[in-house]
């Protein structure tokens, strides 16, 4: 299995719970950083967190 490409941005949304933490974790072993503050939302039923996250440039 190939790994995905490395997207210079990503947006990650999903329930506001431990798995959507070890996410946002993962990318940021993985170099991401983020980029801006988190937005979250109701659905009726679960919180929904977004957070976008960005590779550095290489300079």
């Amino acid at each position: 299995m190939t790994s995905p490409e490395r997207l210079r941005y990503r947006l990650i949304t999903g329930p506001d719970d431990a798995t959507f933490c070890e996410r946002i974790s993962a990318l940021l072993d993985e170099g991401y950083l983020l980029h801006g503050s988190p937005s979250v939302t109701f659905n009726g039923t679960n919180v929904i967190a977004a957070q976008a996250v960005v590779l550095p440039a290489d300079d």
